[in-house]
């Protein structure tokens, strides 16, 4: 589960790729679903069968009661072998790692700005690295792979090793609707028409990982996977396990079902007059239809002209439309 603790941040990353409902606003969410009380935390990790949490943000710590109250709900509720991880560009007091650790917290994951790469050793980061390490927290960096910033990437990597760390994840350096213009500015562009990838940012990091040697691991990650794997495989099984009698799993893992357009009368009439099952119907009062089963609405169809419809959408908590198909 991704449960983002704040959008705000104060390290003004430029690549940052955060939507623009969330940067900048403290608000909290777990995956898309916003979070009010910790039940919703919970509900969104029970549906999507979550082994662990990666706390993010903005940065997580610059909210850290919240932070630290969060990871020991989540402990409680699921126990010692639920793993956490958390990223943080590392502006806290040294003290915080040690609640961080006493709350349950498992893994830290830094993110310094890429001006501090080349002199990581001396940097309040670094400290607070080797303060989680001695803590007996797994610990390391993870920043994009920024193309053209190789020699800085090495010293960084350097540094980290002396300071103990665990690893270093590259992410591929990916557009976003809000930093789409930054990147245009700086002279970067697509790797291809289907990615949101930035060229030369796999090719950099895929030669960091097979160049780099020592102790130290190197993980890269590619947009491609986050997307067509992680977030394919979290939606898969977000979707079976709300997808009700009437909706279809797609293998995609995306839900489709038949809608008609309308008053809550528009439920009673499919079910009088059209036969349609209550067990494979239902009304969305918020959007203001009724919902049942795709192969049913193609039955029924034509007494709804204008109005009845097959969607596809994502089973997730903000129900993402992708396809409509009209009858």
């Amino acid at each position: 589960m991704v449960l983002l603790v704040t959008g705000r941040c104060g390290a003004g990353c430029w690549y940052c790729p955060l939507s623009a409902g969330k940067a900048g606003r403290d608000v909290v969410f777990a995956d898309e679903l916003r979070v009010r009380r910790a039940a919703d935390m919970f509900l969104e990790a029970r549906l999507i069968d979550a082994e662990g949490t990666g706390v993010t943000g903005g940065d997580p710590l610059c909210a850290p009661r919240r932070t630290l109250s969060l990871i020991r709900a989540l402990k409680r509720r699921f126990g010692r072998e639920h793993h956490i991880h958390l990223y943080t560009a590392g502006n806290f007091p040294a003290s915080l790692v040690r609640a961080l650790r006493r709350s349950g917290l498992d893994e830290m994951r830094f993110h310094p700005a890429p001006p501090l790469w080349e002199r990581f050793d001396g940097t309040g980061a670094a400290a607070l690295l080797r303060e989680a390490v001695g803590s007996g927290m797994a610990a390391g960096a993870e920043v994009p792979a920024i193309p053209g910033t190789g020699r800085a990437l090495r010293s960084l990597a350097r540094s980290l090793e002396r300071a103990g760390a665990d690893f270093l994840n590259l992410n591929e350096l990916e557009y976003s609707e809000t930093n789409f213009r930054e990147l245009n500015r700086r002279g970067f562009g697509v790797r291809d028409d289907v990615s949101a990838g930035v060229r030369g940012s796999e090719g950099l990091a895929r030669g960091l990982v097979e160049g780099l040697d020592g102790r130290l691991a190197v993980h890269y990650c590619s947009s491609g996977f986050k997307d067509g794997v992680q977030l394919r495989r979290r939606i898969m099984r977000r979707a079976r396990n709300v997808a009700r009698p009437f909706e279809v799993v797609t293998p995609d893992g995306t839900l489709l079902k038949g809608i008609v357009e309308g008053p809550p009368s528009v439920l009673r009439r499919l079910r009088r007059e059209h036969r349609v099952p209550a067990a494979l119907s239902a009304y969305d009062r918020r959007r203001g239809r009724a919902e049942l089963a795709p192969r049913v609405l193609e039955r029924v169809a034509g007494a709804f002209p204008g109005k009845a419809f097959v969607v596809e959408e994502y089973p997730t908590a903000d129900a993402l439309e992708v396809e409509r198909r009209s009858l």
